[in-house]
């Protein structure tokens, strides 16, 4: 299912279906988050900061394969949303969305990145070790200002 050709690029509107689709596939939503509204959300400030990874199918048309989500808060750089389909693990995709998403930040001025990672997600902490980057030794909080759906 894989080829060798893979290109990196901003979101389109085009690409919706097949982006929820990939985080579903990939584990990255939860019944409390509408993925529509986090790209419509994310498309409405920064639509440059949702990169995906394309592969051309069998039939040469475009299929999402991974992506990643970057903005920059005049802070710090943030990333979210990292996935690939499961059917490309391994093979760099990941890592040159990380790429792509610390070019962009970078761009922008962001003098750090941070992510979060849920707890219990070994091979994720695993990979992000790998890139360089570390455990700020933090505790995340969080506050729901909407009420989960």
């Amino acid at each position: 299912m894989q080829s060798d050709f893979t290109t990196f690029r901003s979101f389109t509107v085009s690409d919706t279906t097949q982006l929820i689709d990939l985080w579903h596939v990939c584990g990255l939503t939860r019944s409390w988050i509408d993925p529509q509204a986090e790209i419509d959300a994310k498309c409405a400030e920064d639509p440059e900061g949702l990169i995906l990874a394309v592969a051309a199918d069998a039939a040469g048309d475009d299929r999402v394969v991974g992506s990643v989500m970057a903005g920059y808060d005049g802070h710090r750089g943030w990333v979210n949303y990292l996935g690939v389909h499961p059917d490309w693990r391994g093979n760099g995709v990941a890592r040159r969305l990380m790429e792509e998403a610390e070019a962009y930040l970078h761009a922008r001025g962001a003098p750090k990145i941070n992510l979060q990672v849920r707890r219990g997600n070994e091979g994720v902490l695993a990979f992000y070790a790998r890139l360089g980057y570390v455990d700020d030794d933090v505790v995340g909080l969080g506050k729901r200002l909407k009420a989960r759906s």
